[in-house]
């Protein structure tokens, strides 16, 4: 399940750091990312998650996105760093 939690956030991160791309940017991709485990996720249970940006720049964005259950328990916080690619 964990593998999963990361790969939800890692996705909600990069979908948020391609929609504030700066003009002329091909895309992005994630170079780092933190994960803490704050509580459990039970088979069956719906998680939601949201992205918040930290930081948009012209190289780097800084996500930080908070999953939880659908009763609003905290299961994960992770903090991810994208880069920004320009074309060659």
């Amino acid at each position: 399940m964990a593998g999963r939690i990361m790969a939800f956030a890692d996705c909600l991160g990069a979908v948020g750091a391609f929609l504030t791309l700066p003009e002329g940017a091909s895309g992005t991709t994630t170079i780092e990312s933190k994960t803490n485990f704050l509580g459990g996720g039970p088979v069956g249970t719906t998680l939601v998650g949201e992205a918040t940006p930290v930081k948009i720049g012209k190289r780097l964005s800084v996500w930080q996105t908070r999953i939880r259950t659908e009763d609003g328990a905290d299961v994960a916080l992770v903090t991810q760093t994208q880069l920004v690619l320009w074309p060659a």
